[in-house]
């Protein structure tokens, strides 16, 4: 990736400064080691075949499958045989930001944010697309990599809208498979937003119903209708998730990590955490390490 606005510290994969998207074919033969990454990630496989391997197990591979993957999460391919993934990649900043509407559309809010996070997906979404529906969304995975050696300044609206494009395909294609609410009550995305405002607030389900004039039977209802799950959980994903980025971006200390995101017990924290990523936070932090090195800043990319 030499060539490319991704580098890697240690075993994480990162943006160089100034890139918000970055769309690519790589051919994989044999493996592609375990890492993780600061950015989503979605996958699409358009040739060959492999095994994806995560924290969810082993998936085998082959055209048409598409997996999105939220930052934090890791994984590999492995026993691949010409296995030609495009990969789109687009930094958490550019959702909270430009892409925040997104949250309210049943389909991209699934795709980005519930479905990745409902059930024991552990950040995670993966899907298949039928060829048709292939042909599209590489067609749009073109449309951004034709503007990746462009000034981002002059071109941000066609890199937003080509990348709203090719999600709004993959969702879909996500949305016919899984069962999820048509809508997205206001009331549901007001509590994600005010949790992740503020993750070390000791938040309870009588605060949250609280501070939006809901009955908290009913904020429950609300919220697993369209997550899948309550939001207590919601916040405990988001948690767990805040807290591997700070653990590979940051020098503080496992226990502070815990504290700043809302779990001051350490022993708890624990817990959590390799509930959710399958390992210690000491040893993802040992394992997946960003190293600090410094770089050129690069002119402005895509």
């Amino acid at each position: 990736m030499a060539d490319e606005p991704v580098r890697t510290r240690g075993t994480v994969l990162h943006f160089v400064e100034g890139t918000v998207v970055h769309a690519g074919s790589h051919l994989h033969e044999k493996s592609h080691p375990l890492h993780t990454h600061s950015f989503f990630e979605l996958v699409l496989v358009t040739a060959g075949e492999g095994v994806h391997h995560s924290l969810a197990g082993r998936q085998r591979l082959r055209a048409g499958d598409a997996i999105l993957l939220r930052p934090g999460v890791w994984h590999e391919y492995v026993d691949c045989d010409a296995l030609d993934v495009y990969n789109c990649c687009f930094a958490a900043d550019l959702v909270r930001r430009e892409l925040a509407w997104a949250r309210e559309d049943p389909l991209l809010g699934y795709l980005l944010w519930t479905g990745p996070f409902s059930g024991q997906r552990r950040g995670m979404l993966a899907t298949h697309l039928d060829p048709a529906t292939m042909d599209e969304a590489v067609g749009y995975l073109e449309g951004l990599r034709r503007l990746r050696d462009q000034p981002l300044s002059r071109h941000r609206g066609e890199v937003i809208g080509w990348l709203s494009l090719y999600l709004s395909c993959v969702a879909r294609t996500v949305a016919a498979s899984d069962e999820r609410g048509e809508h997205t009550h206001p009331a549901v995305v007001d509590a994600m937003r005010m949790m992740e405002a503020d993750p070390a607030r000791q938040w309870t389900l009588a605060d949250l119903s609280g501070e939006l004039h809901l009955a908290p039977g009913y904020l429950v209802r609300l919220f697993k209708s369209v997550t899948g799950m309550p939001p207590m959980a919601y916040l405990s994903r988001h948690r767990v998730e805040l807290a591997a980025d700070r653990l590979l971006h940051t020098d503080l200390p496992i226990n502070r990590i815990g504290e700043s995101v809302g779990w001051p017990d350490q022993n708890y924290f624990a817990r959590r955490f390799k509930s959710h990523y399958g390992l210690p936070a000491s040893l993802y932090r040992q394992r997946f390490n960003s190293v600090r090195h410094s770089y050129p800043a690069p002119k402005e990319q895509v």
